[in-house]
């Protein structure tokens, strides 16, 4: 007789949504703190309960940088292409990208809107996110 089903490891729970294009981040049942990376035990209540909350891929410009030159990686992108760090939410989590259409008023703290690629000839076929200059009102 199997026994019980065990739960996903918590990278391979982010990674599957991922490849689905959402992005889904871990939270505590308990506390409500925000995990991240996603872990197993809240490390501030020390709850084994989490939820994954599917949360919008958006947010705001923690750093960037303009990049002019090929490394291993970048050879599908235009030169020179913009990267960005960017903070999702009131979550923890900041993730890179690449900024796609106009940069025009590009800067820390602009607010972004992002999608989740997943091509076999991007990022060795692995997700990876592009993001782009969100409109503000």
């Amino acid at each position: 007789m199997p026994g019980p089903e065990m739960p996903l490891e918590p990278e391979t729970r982010f990674r599957n949504a991922l490849n689905q294009g959402r992005l889904e981040l871990q939270r505590c049942s308990q506390c409500q703190v925000w995990l991240w990376p996603a872990v197993l035990q809240c490390s501030a209540c020390g709850s084994w309960d989490t939820d994954w909350v599917d949360v919008p891929i958006a947010g705001t410009v923690f750093t960037w940088t303009r990049t002019h030159h090929d490394f291993p990686g970048t050879e599908g992108l235009e030169k020179p292409f913009v990267t960005l760090v960017v903070s999702i939410g009131d979550t923890p989590a900041q993730l890179m990208g690449v900024l796609e259409g106009p940069q025009d008023g590009l800067s820390i703290g602009s607010p972004v809107v992002g999608r989740i690629i997943n091509h076999a000839n991007t990022n060795k076929g692995r997700p990876a996110f592009r993001w782009q200059l969100a409109s503000v009102t």
